[in-house]
């Protein structure tokens, strides 16, 4: 009975851990989103380009890597959780130190080509694989 019991509670907190961790990768895929729609925000309107807009875009995308950094891969998938973390990294410095500057200077257009080339790449993977870490 005690094996039992003991068998069960292992069973249990294996399922909890599970959800757990699946519940995080998918806070995670939201605050990717809610970055995205803060630099969306930006280039779509030249009115929201102050600093207001400025902080929340860089904070946004400020919260997603300290996110990833306190998190750790699920059993079996430390590969897709790398190239989740490298694609996000990329993303963010290229958002940083191209495309923001690019859109503030009234670059608009050189910023739209990084935006729909290689950073919808990256963005579309790191969504992409925040939802398969989640299953």
């Amino acid at each position: 009975m005690k094996k039992l019991l003991s068998l069960s509670l292992i069973i249990c907190f294996l399922w909890v851990t599970n959800f757990a961790i699946a519940g995080e990768f998918g806070d995670l895929h939201q605050k990717v989103v809610e970055a995205r729609d803060a630099l969306i925000t930006m280039v779509k309107n030249p009115d929201k380009r102050g600093p207001e807009q400025q902080k929340l875009v860089k904070d946004s995308a400020d919260a997603v890597s300290a996110m990833i950094a306190t998190m750790k891969a699920p059993a079996g998938k430390e590969q897709q959780f790398k190239e989740m973390s490298d694609n996000w990294a990329a993303f963010k410095k290229t958002r940083e130190e191209e495309l923001v500057p690019l859109i503030l200077a009234g670059k608009e257009e050189e910023g739209k080509k990084i935006a729909m080339g290689i950073q919808k790449e990256r963005l579309t993977k790191v969504l992409t694989l925040t939802k398969e870490l989640d299953q």
